[in-house]
C-alpha cells in the first residue's frame, strides 16, 4: 500500500520505512543529514513553526503539517541513532501511565516531580 491509497491506515513500520527511504534517497548518512546537532536545529525550527501556528491562529491544516514535519524528524532521529522508536514509545508510555497527575497553574501535568528530598 502506498501513502496515496489510504494514508490513515499506514502502520508505524510503513511510516518508518518511508522515512528511511527519504534518508536513503538523499543520502543523509553520508551528507550530514543524520548529524544530531543539525537535526536538533531542524527540530527547533519545526517547533517554532508549530508555535507560530498556535499563537497566530493559522488553523488546523497548517498545524497538522508542522506536527507531521516534527514527527518525521523524530522518526529520522531513531534512524540516525539506530534505536527502535516503537519500543522506546511503549517503554515510556508504561512509565508515564504509572504516574499520578497533578494540577499545575490550573492545568493537568503528568511528570516526574522531584521534591525537596530528591
Amino acid at each position: 500500500m502506498d501513502s496515496e491509497s489510504n494514508p490513515i491506515s499506514l502502520s508505524f513500520d510503513q511510516m518508518m520505512a518511508a522515512v528511511q527511504a527519504f534518508h536513503d534517497k538523499h543520502d543523509f548518512r553520508d551528507k550530514g543529514g543524520e548529524n544530531m546537532v543539525y537535526r536538533l536545529a531542524l527540530m527547533t525550527e519545526e517547533l517554532g513553526e508549530i508555535a507560530e501556528c498556535v499563537t497566530k491562529g493559522k488553523g488546523r491544516t497548517a498545524l497538522s503539517e508542522e506536527c507531521a514535519d516534527l514527527l518525521i524528524l523524530l522518526m529520522g532521529n531513531a534512524i540516525s541513532e539506530n534505536f527502535d522508536l516503537g519500543e522506546a514509545f511503549w517503554r515510556k508510555m508504561k512509565v508515564i501511565n504509572s504516574r499520578d497527575a497533578q494540577i499545575v497553574d490550573g492545568r493537568v501535568r503528568v511528570t516526574a516531580y522531584r521534591g525537596a528530598d530528591d
